[in-house]
């Protein structure tokens, strides 16, 4: 039986694929954007979500919308599940905590990651280190990335941002470049190209180092953005070390943006039907069972290599 999902950001480009997505598996999406109910509008959002079993929250940027819907939702006692891809948002989120079940970052970036090291890891209980490439043949970001970008860069005051030592460190050096083994050859990637991911991985696992690597052609697609187009292929090749033993799993797929929408509503499917581990905020790869999780989504081709 189908559920009332409450979608935020409903218009947007991401917020159109999980209202597809929701048809597609029998729920009826109740769409709001800013125009029903701005986020530092608490009535205009309870409103919104009255009726609905859970919200899935589109819009960003997150450090403005993450907190209230947060809030809404625990007011209407419902699960919450956002895309959010930035660092400081989502490390706002996980140190704000909650009475319901939070999932932030429950997408491309940070999601998909977090379960993917989870899974690598294992019986591991512990890690030196997990290293997340992301092998896109671009990026074409949306307006609404570009937004949130610029709001996480604005927080830190220009600053990159990596996850050593077990913190985030904030710097002003210049990302190296290198090559990149994924499974189609070398490829360059700018190292220390921080995601959500330094935040989603260490919430719930010991390892103390979390490094991303962008390819150079999505690092300077970013940095010159134009009308989406063709969509973006992706490889996401992810390295969890100790001492000298290395496990991998790989996740390749097309459409940064579209892979998203199936990631969030699977999280919300399996929070309405108790296959959760953990209530208040947890990352994808805590709250769920990260190889079950995977398995889930055709949409993207996993493998285990060691």
């Amino acid at each position: 039986m189908g559920h009332k999902i409450a979608v935020y950001g409903a218009s947007g480009v991401t917020g159109r694929f999980v209202v597809a997505e929701l048809d597609k598996r029998g729920h009826e999406a109740l769409p709001f954007g800013r125009a029903q109910a701005t986020a530092d509008d608490p009535a205009a959002l309870d409103r919104a979500l009255a009726g609905a079993a859970a919200v899935i929250n589109t819009a960003g940027p997150f450090a403005v919308t993450a907190g209230p819907l947060i809030a809404a939702a625990e007011r209407a006692g419902i699960p919450y599940v956002d895309v959010a891809a930035e660092i400081e948002a989502n490390a706002d989120t996980f140190a704000r905590g909650a009475t319901i079940p939070v999932v932030p970052a429950m997408a491309f970036f940070g999601g998909l990651g977090d379960l993917l090291v989870t899974a690598a890891m294992g019986d591991w209980t512990s890690a030196d280190s997990a290293h997340v490439a992301y092998g896109l043949s671009g990026w074409q970001p949306t307006a609404g990335t570009l937004t949130a970008g610029q709001v996480s860069r604005d927080r830190r005051a220009g600053q990159r941002v990596r996850f050593h030592d077990g913190e985030l460190q904030y710097h002003h050096d210049t990302p190296p470049t290198l090559d990149w083994e994924f499974t189609d050859g070398p490829r360059a990637v700018v190292g220390e190209f921080s995601m959500a991911d330094v935040v989603t991985v260490p919430s719930h696992l010991p390892i103390p180092s979390v490094t991303n690597y962008m390819s150079v052609e999505a690092a300077q697609g970013l940095q010159t953005a134009s009308p989406r187009q063709e969509p973006e292929t992706f490889e996401v090749d992810v390295r969890v070390r100790r001492g000298p033993e290395e496990r991998r799993m790989t996740a390749s797929g097309k459409d940064i943006y579209a892979v998203s929408a199936p990631l969030a509503v699977e999280a919300v499917e399996r929070l309405l039907s108790g296959r959760f581990t953990t209530t208040g905020v947890a990352s994808a790869g805590k709250m769920f069972n990260a190889k079950d999780f995977l398995t889930s989504l055709i949409t993207i081709q996993t493998t285990r290599r060691s």
